[in-house]
């Protein structure tokens, strides 16, 4: 199995409000994508950092293997809330993939 983690930093000028229910949506975006791409077997989305986090959220998930990761890249779904959800609000993005 492969574990796919992402963390993000939301861009400066976006107000509190907003920062907060973009974290909702790609949330609920990214979590969408459970039994709609082959080879992920779980994905969570963290909003939800201690104060001590210099981060915004990050992505926790799962595949069959890398190639179900490379799949999941360019899954049509998995672009479309990666383009219009996740990269408007998106300063920084941190990947780690490992073999677990």
């Amino acid at each position: 199995m492969v574990k796919h983690v992402i963390i993000w930093t939301l861009k400066d000028d976006i107000s509190a409000e907003e920062r907060e229910e973009a974290k909702k949506r790609i949330k609920e975006g990214l979590e969408g994508l459970q039994g709609k791409i082959p080879g992920l077997i779980d994905i969570k989305v963290n909003i939800n950092g201690l104060q001590s986090a210099n981060t915004d959220l990050m992505l926790d998930s799962t595949f069959e293997n890398e190639e179900a990761l490379k799949g999941y890249a360019v899954h049509p779904e998995h672009v479309a809330v990666a383009d219009n959800i996740v990269r408007p609000y998106s300063k920084i993005r941190s990947c780690f993939d490992y073999e677990i």
